[in-house]
């Protein structure tokens, strides 16, 4: 049987490596409120000027923000979540 875990002291680099990936998804969330925002400024100004195109397009802009957003936060929780369960076959 053979039992491996992961190793956080292996490689040089490793906090700075965790540092970069806590800032990319700070950035993620950060652009994931920007496109929300724009995407229901779209949405607001299709729907107003009567631009059913332009306001389908908004809304499909605010979901996708939305779900982009939930992805960044979620985004540890579901690699734990599918580790375990890798460690578990």
């Amino acid at each position: 049987m053979i039992d491996i875990d992961p190793n956080s002291s292996g490689l040089p680099g490793i906090e700075q490596l965790r540092t970069i990936v806590g800032a990319v998804m700070t950035v993620g969330l950060i652009l994931s409120v920007l496109a929300l925002i724009v995407s229901a400024i779209v949405w607001a100004y299709g729907a107003n000027s009567s631009n059913p195109h332009l306001a389908s397009r908004g809304k499909l802009g605010v979901l996708i923000s939305c779900g982009a957003a939930v992805i960044c936060g979620a985004a540890v929780t579901l690699v734990n979540f599918f580790w375990n369960v890798g460690q578990a076959v």
